[in-house]
């Protein structure tokens, strides 16, 4: 191997490494406020790019299809609760929160599927579109399958987590079809770097993406309010909870952070990767390799584990295509046996251990 063919595998190692560290980022979000790891996070990405490719067609996007029959789940399952406990009063708002307010982005597709009096629209339009209509998916998912049984133990969310990955992979073929698609590229152009090595736009804005979200999501948790509320109930659910914060509506902020990161990494992939319902289950599986790196718990660690599987996945492919992927995930042995001599059990798992 020379040290050119090191350097554009090095590249193209940051490039896929930039896009686990947004994945993983959501994963770590949503598993240190629900402790629920996320399994269909890599589906809401396959759906933002099936989403974006079906604009640029001309076409509605059947994730409009999708978003509503979640919508109408999550408000029969939010009236079903209310009425039991005798909350008859929040109905009506209950039907505006879980049924309106997801179907606006739907809204919004229909009207930029029909153009403004028959013209094409800008692709950063779509693009917006694209993102927003799947935004809703991932906090209506977890309204319908994971909040009932929020307070199970990490274990039975992980099992509830991967039947609601195989139902969305089933809605996704029923939906979308078997056909896959690649979208325009969002960043034409190109970098030449000393050597004659030359570097994507595609590939530079995905890096450039990846740090500029890294930037505002440590600003949002760092200098906000609502950031801060996320801080707390990761750091301690009771302590959060006695100080004013619930629970369930930081989870419901967690869950939408995460949707909406699962969108961009799906309108970035599109252009250089084809597509399927099914493609993110993959991505997934290596962003929460990265997610065990950094514990579950830490942002850097994971970012770091992030780029150690895009270049491992990168510098795999070059030697054994067919076997990258077991090259990555047996990044996961070593991890969890670090994890495990270094852990220190909390009082917590203890008691649960010993019950």
């Amino acid at each position: 191997m020379s040290w050119d063919i090191a350097l554009i595998l090095g590249i193209d190692g940051l490039a896929n490494g930039a896009v686990y560290l947004l994945a993983g980022l959501g994963l770590v979000l949503i598993f240190s406020v629900t402790r629920v790891v996320f399994v269909p996070f890599g589906d809401v990405a396959a759906f933002a790019a099936l989403s974006l490719a079906a604009f640029e067609g001309g076409r509605l996007p059947p994730t409009v299809g999708l978003v509503a029959m979640l919508a109408l789940l999550a408000v029969l399952a939010e009236v079903w609760t209310l009425a039991r406990r005798g909350e008859a009063a929040r109905i009506p708002r209950a039907v505006l929160g879980w049924g309106v307010l997801p179907l606006l982005p739907c809204a919004l597709a229909w009207a930029v599927t029909s153009g403004v009096d028959g013209q094409t629209l800008p692709q950063a339009v779509y693009i917006a579109s694209a993102i927003a209509l799947v935004v809703p998916i991932t906090p209506l998912v977890a309204r319908v399958a994971l909040q009932p049984i929020a307070d199970a133990s990490v274990l039975v969310l992980l099992i509830a987590s991967l039947a609601v990955h195989f139902l969305l992979s089933g809605l996704g073929l029923l939906f979308f079809g078997p056909e896959g698609f690649r979208t325009a590229p969002l960043a034409a152009g190109a970098l030449e770097l000393p050597g004659g090595l030359t570097v994507s736009g595609q590939v530079l804005l995905m890096v450039a993406a990846a740090l500029v979200l890294s930037g505002l999501f440590f600003l949002a948790f760092e200098r906000t309010v609502a950031g801060k509320a996320l801080r707390a109930t990761a750091v301690n659910r009771v302590g959060a909870r006695l100080v004013g914060i619930r629970p369930a509506r930081t989870a419901l902020m967690a869950y939408g952070c995460a949707s909406l990161l699962a969108g961009l990494i799906g309108v970035l992939v599109a252009p250089v990767n084809t597509m399927y319902y099914d493609s993110g289950f993959l991505i997934g599986l290596k962003a929460f390799v990265a997610a065990i790196i950094g514990g579950l718990t830490s942002y850097p660690l994971t970012a770091l584990g992030a780029l150690a599987v895009g270049v491992v996945e990168s510098f795999g492919s070059f030697f054994s295509g067919a076997l990258k992927d077991v090259i990555v995930f047996s990044l996961l042995i070593p991890a969890l046996l670090l994890r495990s001599a270094f852990a220190r059990h909390s009082e917590e798992e203890t008691e649960e251990i010993d019950a």
